[in-house]
């Protein structure tokens, strides 16, 4: 683990436009795996102070923790602010061996996985992203998503899949606009496809609303990832979820070139 750790903090320094690269200067952030039982609930503390009170989601975790039984065995990436050594962005990591001890993975909860079980054991899913509200900028964004990079070229995996959330804060009209609006463009071929357990009912809601698409899932796509079917109703976060899934030979080679080195 310190090993990985050591190579994904030294991931970080040649990828950012000038403008990032001076504020990450600035205020000296690092990305590294978690590596103490303490720096874990960091990243859980993070995560309820982001997903409970600004976004208002029912967890299952006591004591400002975000825990749920899938953070046992999941790999934590974290990004730290070294002047106040407050972890400021987080993500979960679930291996393919880890996902085999877990039951499967977390998304299979949401989604029928059927169709993308040949590549499980080369597929790591990430989940649970979040940055403090006061660092939510392209650095750190960047940098969490070259310690994934790097994870994923240390253990020679090739294919990351994850959620990509829409509030459903107006009953879900935004989340199946967008759908509308991406499914031409980016929805997976159809051996990639996913079915969502609870699907959002697109039928019965708006699908021509001009809406922006939110951060995180626009730089899945920018990367190259596909959207792999529907949305799926989650009611403990009340977001409207799609799967997405990035092939690591699909990704852009401008980002390529920075973050496979």
């Amino acid at each position: 683990m310190a090993r990985k750790s050591t190579l994904l903090e030294n991931s970080a320094e040649a990828i950012y436009t000038n403008t990032e690269l001076q504020a990450v200067t600035q205020r000296r952030l690092y990305v590294s795996l978690a590596r103490t039982q303490a720096e874990i609930e960091e990243a859980q503390r993070l995560r309820y102070k982001v997903f409970a009170e600004e976004m208002g989601a029912q967890l299952s975790g006591t004591g400002g923790l975000d825990i749920d039984g899938f953070d046992q065995f999941c790999d934590h990436l974290i990004v730290r602010d070294s002047g106040t050594h407050q972890v400021i962005g987080t993500y979960r990591i679930l291996s393919p061996e880890k996902a085999n001890a877990a039951g499967g993975y977390y998304s299979a909860g949401e989604f029928d996985l059927s169709r993308l079980t040949h590549l499980f054991d080369r597929t790591v899913e990430i989940g649970r992203a979040c940055v403090h509200q006061n660092y939510r900028n392209g650095g750190t964004i960047t940098m969490l998503w070259a310690g994934l990079a790097k994870y994923m070229k240390i253990n020679n995996y090739e294919y990351m899949i994850g959620c990509g959330s829409v509030s459903m804060s107006d009953g879900g009209h935004a989340a199946a606009s967008l759908f509308h609006k991406l499914k031409d463009e980016y929805l997976s071929p159809l051996e990639y496809r996913v079915f969502a357990r609870n699907p959002l009912p697109i039928e019965a809601l708006r699908t021509d609303m001009q809406v922006a698409c939110p951060p995180l899932i626009k730089g899945y796509l920018r990367l190259g990832a596909y959207i792999c079917g529907e949305p799926a109703w989650d009611p403990y976060f009340n977001t409207a979820d799609m799967l997405v899934m990035l092939p690591l030979s699909r990704m852009n080679p401008r980002y390529a070139a920075h973050f496979l080195k």
